[in-house]
């Protein structure tokens, strides 16, 4: 009964997680942006705004506006352009260029009450690269990749309250991933019996529970204000297996059964929005969101144990400094209704680059600041809907000295590409 419960665990999140393994998509942090394709094609300000299943991961109090059954299907292409690992002996793009992910929610009011259910699925984020055939401090070639998808699946209710009022809670069940290839062919001895032994790691996971609150609050027919809290959800990644290269040694490769990764959590988050109509042709929105990532990302801890080798090192392990520090996000967004069956949308989304400049790494390329977003909504009859539109991530840059690479320049830029379909009862 538990594997068949975790086979439909893991088999859900892989489709919202669908091409993680292939790219990377870091953006406020390791957040998307938006989720849902309204969400996002207004920047993230959806906090005031959030009306369809994309408010179980946005403000759950507004999936009170759902007064009718909602299915939405949701899928967005990556595309890095510029995604680009420079040191003294290396200027290299990584070689993961696109992602594809996917996800949807179903909502619909529970009779004789002023509450909406529903559930959704959820890709929430991640990071990563992979770089081939780099040139290594150790005079050889070799791979250099890390791959971290988070992905939700989540339950919630918004209810009415009364006129103004509507308040919302969801359930987050949290999936994490990583692998990752340090120089996993790279055996070298240093001298004074230090030696570098390059790993590969794979199949390390975590599933967590977490829990979002929210609340909309119609002041006025043209104005709403809006908050939600997300308390922060720790991701020990375990249970995964590391291959590590001790040919200098004699011994060649060693697989260590029991791999973990510890270190990563998503955030604590406060967001507060407004979302004012001047006119009923125009919304304006606006978020304010700061995520606590002081308290979710410190050091990064690998440890490997149980050898297939007696000969080899009890434990493999190291530790990363992190860091990072709490990022403010800023979000705006607008729609325009052009007549009624389409809806243009634009937004645009800020948020400070939250990895110390020290601790940068092409392993984890969460520098993306400045996000643009375009699309539009059209209704196809009274049932169907179908939102898409595109994300520019702007180019960023970070110089940094790292103690393997020395001097080194890691660059971000990237387009992606949001759809979704509604069907409404």
């Amino acid at each position: 009964m538990i594997s068949t419960r975790l086979f439909s665990i893991h088999f859900a999140t892989a489709l919202a997680l669908a091409g993680t393994t292939s790219a990377v998509y870091a953006t406020n942090g390791i957040n998307l942006i938006g989720f849902g394709a309204e969400s996002t094609l207004m920047g993230g300000a959806d906090v005031a705004v959030a009306r369809d299943t994309s408010a179980l991961n946005t403000n759950p109090a507004g999936l009170a506006q759902t007064k009718a059954p909602l299915l939405d299907i949701f899928g967005s292409v990556l595309r890095t352009t510029d995604l680009v690992h420079k040191d003294p002996r290396n200027e290299e793009h990584a070689s993961n260029r696109y992602t594809a992910l996917g996800g949807g929610g179903y909502a619909r009011p529970l009779e004789n009450t002023d509450c909406t259910v529903g559930i959704g699925l959820f890709a929430q984020g991640g990071a990563g690269g992979v770089f081939e055939n780099l040139r290594t401090p150790f005079g050889n070639r070799d791979d250099l990749s890390s791959l971290f998808g988070i992905a939700k699946i989540i339950p919630g209710i918004g209810c009415q309250v009364n006129e103004k009022l509507s308040l919302g809670a969801s359930l987050n069940l949290v999936y994490g991933s990583i692998e990752q290839d340090f120089f996993s062919n790279t055996s070298v001895n240093l001298g004074g019996g230090a030696s570098f032994n390059g790993y590969k790691l794979e199949d390390a996971s975590a599933i967590r529970t977490g829990f979002k609150l929210g609340m909309q609050y119609r002041v006025t027919p043209s104005l709403t204000l809006a908050a939600a809290y997300t308390e922060k959800t720790e991701l020990p990644m375990t249970g995964g297996t590391l291959v590590a290269d001790y040919t200098e040694r004699g011994l060649g490769k060693v697989k260590y059964a029991d791999a973990s990764v510890k270190g990563f959590a998503l955030p604590r988050e406060v967001a507060v929005g407004l979302a004012f109509k001047p006119t009923d042709a125009w919304l304006l929105s606006f978020k304010l969101n700061w995520l606590n990532w002081d308290d979710a990302i410190n050091d990064v801890k690998l440890r490997a144990t149980k050898p297939d080798n007696a000969a080899a090192p009890a434990v493999y392990g190291s530790t990363n400094p992190a860091d990072w520090k709490n990022q403010w996000v800023v979000a705006t967004g607008v729609a325009y209704k052009w007549n009624d069956i389409t809806t243009l949308y634009a937004g645009h989304n800020y948020g400070k680059n939250p990895i110390p400049r020290q601790n940068s790494s092409p392993l984890l390329a969460g520098i993306l600041e400045h996000h643009l977003t375009f699309g539009a909504a059209r209704k196809i009859d009274q049932h169907w809907l179908a939102t898409g539109g595109v994300e520019w991530m702007l180019p960023v840059k970070v110089n940094y000295d790292n103690q393997l690479f020395g001097e080194s320049e890691i660059r971000n830029e990237a387009f992606f590409l949001h759809f979704m379909l509604s069907r409404r009862w």
